[in-house]
């Protein structure tokens, strides 16, 4: 099985390169650790790439369609019609995601893995079903089609691995999804669904109570088993959250650097790392998400977001800025001089003791 063969072959982050690429960057002309994050981003890109001084060509941006049958409880002040209707505004470049794409120089892709109606051409059509179940009434998906899911995103990952890619990012698109998204962090963190619940696209208070409500109903109807992250992942989840946890999980199998956008993306990141702990050394977080809950969600998975920029679009667009930064990690490690090189004093940390 697809899914099981990319789990089995997820390792460790090469601890020599990471060492080679320290030493390098504490020989360049500045103070030890001066460059902060960006130091942090070129050591972990080293061991995950295995390269010590690594590069980084081909960018892709995978953003996975899905629809949630728990908008019938009145979760979103959006119709499910939406998610359908953004995916050509994505694809042509006038969506959030597709503007910031281009800007990065990263190509776009963009999946149907559970849109409820039609999608439009150009997206690649990988429906597993029209939507998922209504988690407040029920499970959002029977464990075979998590896995189909799951699969789903392994195999385009995969595919634009095999193009070149050698950055991948991940964004959503799915009208309802932070409720989900919620119940996951809810049953993986032990939180309340209160501590979880945010107002994605703005819900007043008599919404932001029947979602609250609603997480709780999903919780206790579905009984999803915190051991047990593809039991979550069926129960509560969703097609989109499952394929965006398989393109993780494929690009840790790969070792290959990949960016986790806001909310709904930390939920695929965070069944991934249930799936196999391993992959979160794979991934960096691009951001942190105004959602309540993110903060919560990066927490669990230890990861430190590179930017702050009070964001919540979701679609990839935290993600695509991010990438500025990876790259500019880099240049560092092949552009500026060493202390030797450029005829400076070293500023070693004896040294800096003594001042």
């Amino acid at each position: 099985m697809l899914l099981q063969e990319t789990i089995g072959k997820i390792g460790a982050l090469d601890r020599g390169a990471m060492e080679q690429a320290q030493k390098h960057l504490d020989s360049l002309i500045k103070p030890p650790g001066s460059l902060g994050i960006l130091e942090e981003i070129a050591v972990r890109l080293a061991g995950i790439t295995g390269v010590p001084r690594p590069s980084i060509e081909d960018k892709v941006i995978i953003v996975m369609g899905g629809d949630h049958g728990v908008v019938e409880e009145g979760v979103s002040i959006a119709s499910q019609e939406v998610t359908a209707q953004m995916l050509p505004a994505i694809l042509s470049g006038v969506a959030g995601v597709g503007v910031l794409a281009k800007h990065a120089g990263a190509r776009l892709i963009v999946v149907d893995v559970g849109v409820a109606g039609p999608v439009c051409p150009g997206v690649q059509k990988r429906k597993i079903r029209p939507g998922t179940g209504n988690i407040a009434a029920g499970p959002a998906m029977n464990r075979a089609e998590a896995v189909k899911a799951l699969e789903v995103g392994i195999e385009v990952a995969n595919s634009e691995i095999d193009r070149g890619a050698g950055l991948l990012a991940i964004g959503d698109m799915g009208i309802g999804n932070t409720t989900p998204s919620s119940a996951i962090l809810a049953v993986l963190g032990g939180y309340k669904a209160m501590e979880v619940a945010g107002r994605g696209t703005l819900i007043n208070n008599e919404v932001m109570e029947r979602k609250i409500r609603t997480i709780e109903l999903a919780l206790a109807v579905n009984q999803p088993d915190p051991d047990d992250g593809l039991d979550v992942l069926a129960k509560v989840g969703g097609l989109e959250i499952a394929g965006l946890a398989g393109v993780i999980l494929a690009a840790a199998a790969r070792r290959v650097p990949v960016l986790i956008d806001g909310f709904i993306t930390t939920a695929s990141a965070l069944i991934a790392s249930k799936l196999h702990p391993g992959a979160r050394q794979f991934m960096i977080a691009s951001h942190l998400s105004q959602e309540q809950g993110h903060r919560l969600m990066l927490k669990l998975l230890g990861l430190t977001p590179v930017i702050h920029l009070k964001m919540r679009l979701g679609e990839g667009t935290g993600a695509a800025l991010a990438m500025h930064l990876i790259e500019a990690s880099i240049k560092i490690m092949h552009e500026m001089a060493s202390f030797q090189d450029a005829g400076v004093s070293d500023l070693d940390e004896e040294k800096i003791m003594k001042l």
